[in-house]
């Protein structure tokens, strides 16, 4: 009977050790970042021993739910009027803002040879329907608008218009070819310093506002503060970069 207790309370001491080791961070993320901290997240856990649980979706509707009260650690936003917001608000830890990735749109298709440089396929509407992410949640698809806006293309486009609910949606239209086109992240279509596939045009960065990706921290623990660590080393750094997106020099 002593050795029983004995043996119980040193399996109760074990599992007690492992779950105050091993936490779990719950990251609310942009779309177009998801591949991107998955991997991050994947790496991150080998070297710490914490869990990395990814939930993705666009920008306005994570802030809605952070503002219900979702229980996330972490914010990676598509942009930095939100996490900004947070910040005023009281909402994030103060002082844990930062860009940790700067982003780029891109015109793309599926088929291999439907866009060329001159945008021959906008200017002569040989498509059925274009893709874009809701311009009222998603910052990549304000992007897009303001690309088509510039273009001259917005109002006329509308009747050929679907629009995801965030832009990994956005590319799905793209991908399965619902859409026959759609403006996508370079992050979804790019990767390991090379474009994955299909025909492009890589929208010139004038054309829309800067799509500067803020992160922060939404509950202060210590295991929360080793990820956002984590995002700004080098090693972090050069994962991001290559699937197409700038960091900035002041992370």
């Amino acid at each position: 009977m002593k050795k029983t207790l004995s043996l119980s309370l040193l399996v109760m001491a074990l599992g007690y050790s492992a779950t105050a080791t091993a936490d779990e961070i719950r990251v609310a993320v942009a779309a177009n970042f998801t591949d991107v901290i998955k991997q991050l997240g994947e790496e991150f856990s080998k070297q710490s021993g914490h869990q990395v649980s990814v939930s993705s979706g666009a920008t306005g509707k994570l802030y809605a739910q952070i503002k219900n009260g979702a229980p996330y650690d972490v914010f990676l936003a598509a942009d930095e009027q939100t996490p900004t917001k947070l910040d005023d608000e009281g909402v994030a830890i103060a002082g844990s803002r930062f860009t940790y990735a700067l982003g780029s749109l891109v015109l793309w298709s599926a088929n291999d040879n439907l866009i060329d440089d001159e945008q021959s396929v906008l200017k002569n509407q040989d498509f059925k329907h274009i893709s874009i992410a809701n311009p009222k949640t998603a910052p990549y698809g304000r992007a897009a608008q303001q690309t088509l806006e510039k273009l001259g293309f917005w109002d006329e486009f509308q009747p050929k218009m679907v629009r995801g609910e965030n832009i990994g949606q956005a590319y799905q239209y793209v991908y399965s070819e619902n859409a026959q086109l759609g403006f996508v992240a370079k992050s979804q279509v790019f990767k390991d310093d090379a474009f994955t596939g299909g025909s492009y045009w890589e929208v010139p960065t004038d054309m829309y506002d800067p799509i500067v990706q803020q992160a922060v921290l939404l509950k202060d623990n210590a295991p929360a503060r080793d990820l956002l660590d984590y995002l700004r080393s080098d090693e972090a750094s050069a994962v991001i970069k290559s699937y197409g997106y700038s960091v900035s020099e002041d992370q």
